[in-house]
């Protein structure tokens, strides 16, 4: 594939990948504000406890050998259908021990609704097993057009029953529906979008070189994934369920905006820069471009929202949320740090390194934990600030590996950085002032939000900001065409 053909299928991708995290984000979060103001704290308490045993039961099953197959080069229906026999009876197992273990985990809680909760939605665990192979499919062949008809059908109809059920008065039952739904419809959807079906057959070697590759991400993923959630476990045991519900949903709209971009850098670098892994110049040079372009969208994005955050919760949640703000501004700068991180590791597994990608992990968790145990017991937001300075040392020991591998200097990506941080500062310190100004809620939000978007467009147009150029660039030559 030539460069200019490989701009064209990255730029498509990236348009196709973020429409797809776009749209049912934007649903997502709509709906999120609707049943926020339906169902009480202790109900996304409820809820956010049982996710935890779900997430890290899909790492197995997603993180795995599914991204050996998009990093094969030539992986093919007997790799599919092999992956797919295989991920299919690993997730019946993950169901029956999810399935056993409610009950203690209910007990360990004191209550009761865990129990039925978690068998309930531990369902989804089966339609994940088989849905992330379909995934594999369709990133390893670039069709991300496949991903946005599949996430948007979901995610409307999901959300449509989600809401339905809330003001029926189900409770945590119209959160568990719309997962379970959202999941069952993607995969339906992309069984007829798709061409590939999985034929009757199974390569134990096949599996087994797969497996070299695959285990380092599982082993990764699943230390990043408990090390996340221990959070939630801790918050939930030591403290109140409406304190993990506040510190849950202060998270909650941040990772929206994250999720859209980390989601569409993570679907589209990863399977082209395994194409071209044996070219380190191109491989570099693409790196680069992600890191400049995510952090151009997400630090206004993610800084914004930590300015405006008051305003924004006391509008859309009303005022029982307004304890979880603090957790909302913590988690902007926390998060604001992923897209670097995502850059980097994503090269790391594209290039086949996954055995760095592991040790990296081992690392930065082990820290991490360290760090949380060390102040759990002094509060939901010391436990929530420790995120912050994790983040940031996460960050510079990701960028280590890059500047042996592909000579990516730690310099070189803070000279990539600097001028989306400086434009990103005077947003905010325009912003700041306008709080100054005697107006109503939604007024001074209306305001803030002009403001922002106004400061930071601008200042990138005057100094000539190279990503919003080569945006611009890319959206005049289509339109030309």
């Amino acid at each position: 594939m030539n460069n200019k053909s490989m701009k064209k299928t990255v730029f498509g991708g990236m348009i196709w990948s973020f429409l797809e995290r776009f749209f049912a984000q934007f649903i997502t979060f709509g709906v999120s504000i609707v049943l926020a103001r339906l169902l009480e704290p202790d109900d996304y308490g409820v809820i956010t406890l049982v996710t935890v045993f779900i997430t890290i039961s899909d790492v197995f099953l997603v993180n795995g050998i599914p991204t050996a197959l998009i990093q094969k080069k030539n992986a093919d229906d007997l790799d599919f259908s092999s992956v797919l026999l295989l991920n299919m009876s690993v997730s019946v197992v993950l169901y029956a021990i999810i399935y056993a273990m409610a009950p203690i985990v209910a007990n360990f809680y004191g209550m009761d609704i865990l129990s039925s909760v978690l068998r309930v939605l531990g369902i989804s665990i089966l339609v994940s097993g088989f849905n992330a192979v379909q995934r594999a499919y369709v990133s390893k062949h670039m069709l991300f057009k496949r991903f946005f008809w599949s996430t948007l059908v979901g995610t409307v109809i999901s959300a449509v029953i989600g809401i339905f059920m809330a003001v029926q008065g189900l409770g945590v039952w119209a959160l568990v529906a719309q997962t379970i739904i959202n999941k069952t419809i993607d995969m339906i959807v992309l069984w007829f979008t798709v061409k590939w079906r999985p034929k009757l057959m199974f390569s134990g070697e096949r599996v087994k070189v797969l497996f070299r590759f695959g285990w380092k991400i599982v082993v990764s993923n699943l230390i990043y994934t408990v090390y996340d959630e221990l959070r939630n476990l801790i918050i939930g045991k030591k403290y109140t369920s409406s304190d993990l519900a506040y510190f849950s949903k202060g998270r909650h709209y941040p990772q929206l905006i994250i999720i859209n971009i980390q989601a569409t850098i993570s679907t589209v670098l990863f399977p082209v820069i395994s194409s071209i892994q044996d070219d380190l110049d191109r491989v570099k040079s693409m790196t680069r471009r992600s890191m400049k372009m995510s952090t151009f969208l997400i630090f206004p994005m993610m800084f914004g929202m930590a300015m405006i955050a008051d305003e924004l919760i006391l509008l859309m949640l009303t005022e029982k949320w307004l304890p979880c703000v603090p957790y909302m501004q913590i988690c902007c700068g926390y998060l604001a740090l992923m897209p670097l991180q995502t850059a980097n590791l994503e090269t790391l597994k594209a290039l086949g390194r996954s055995d760095i990608y592991m040790k990296l992990e081992i690392v930065k968790r082990s820290i991490s934990l360290l760090i949380l145990l060390l102040v759990m017991n002094h509060g939901v937001m010391a436990i929530a600030s420790s995120l912050t300075v994790t983040g940031i040392i996460c960050t510079v020991i990701n960028a280590w590996p890059t500047k042996r591998l592909i000579h990516y200097s730690y310099m070189q990506q803070i000279c990539d950085l600097l001028p989306n941080v400086c434009n990103t500062a005077i947003m905010c310190i325009c912003i700041y002032f306008v709080g100054y100004l005697p107006l109503h809620t939604l007024e001074g939000l209306l305001l803030k939000i002009l403001v922002g978007v106004i400061s930071y467009v601008g200042v990138s147009w005057i100094t000539r900001n190279e990503s919003m150029t080569y945006l611009f660039g890319i959206l005049k030559k289509k339109r030309e065409k």
